[in-house]
């Protein structure tokens, strides 16, 4: 190095022997490769943990069928009475070609003979004819593909004003209810977190019901994870800008509705 020239570059020989003033950075290369294995780890678990459990919960379903059916199947048509292993699923298989077989047979004139025959002797027994009731009453309404019932999902105030809860509509209330009600009411099932099987049924007034665009399965996928699976707003900007409902209440003031349905506003501690 000559006089008035600046501090030379290290060369490859100083990096080499270890140059005392020169600090080592850390290697890039190996963080973003702990990193990028973190990321696969996370993504092979969320491709792997639903197919799991959905195949476990599946094999779990198919084996109890089988313990429950199999046995009952004569040791001749059984097959595996033949066969040196059991084979997986053939109880459901028999259950599923019973119900179509019973399906068919009471599409005939002696199967809907037969059928008419057994509603009137069952509806003739005390106890069993409003549980044969209630059981085909609902099973009629939630298999029928010209019902309507649980094909939408709503939001009603609950348990109280101003907390939403997400329900479904089952059908519009009729009958003695409906006749009690000045206003025009819709049946509500609301689900409860995280077993939507168990809930409330509520008569909720139309009015006061907010409809949803989000499908029945999105809601009800909801529900199950208490909030942590979201579906997105698939509305248009222009309405998603502009809020429908709002959650504020009055802390020291009660609402009384009058029937023309204007507010009041008193307050708690009024003696009046």
């Amino acid at each position: 190095m000559t006089i008035g020239d600046g501090p030379s570059a290290p060369s490859e020989d100083s990096e080499r022997s270890g140059d005392p003033d020169r600090v080592p950075s850390p290697p890039p290369s190996k963080m973003k490769l702990s990193a990028r294995l973190r990321a696969y780890f996370m993504a092979g678990i969320l491709i792997t943990a639903p197919l799991s459990i959905t195949f476990y919960l599946s094999w779990i379903f198919i084996n109890f069928v089988d313990r429950q059916v199999t046995p009952l199947i004569p040791h001749k048509y059984n097959p595996e009475t033949y066969l040196p292993f059991a084979v997986p699923g053939l109880g459901l298989v028999v259950i599923v070609v019973g119900l179509m077989l019973i399906g068919a047979l009471t599409a005939g004139i002696l199967g809907r003979f037969f059928l008419r025959t057994s509603e009137r002797v069952l509806a003739r027994m005390p106890v069993i004819r409003s549980i044969y009731g209630a059981v085909k009453q609902i099973l009629e309404t939630v298999l029928a593909q010209q019902s309507n019932a649980f094909r939408e999902a709503v939001l009603i105030e609950y348990p109280r004003r101003g907390l939403w809860a997400v329900g479904f509509i089952t059908g519009r209330t009729e009958g003695e209810i409906q006749n009690l009600t000045e206003e025009e009411v819709i049946n509500i099932f609301l689900p409860t977190t995280p077993n939507p099987t168990s809930g409330f049924l509520l008569f909720v007034p139309k009015k006061d019901i907010v409809r949803l665009s989000m499908s029945v399965e999105e809601a009800i996928k909801m529900v199950i994870s208490g909030g942590i699976v979201t579906p997105p707003d698939r509305r248009p900007g222009e309405e998603q800008a502009v809020p429908q409902i709002s959650a504020a209440t009055f802390e020291d003031m009660e609402v009384l509705r009058e029937r023309e349905r204007m507010p009041v506003l008193v307050t708690k501690n009024s003696d009046s």
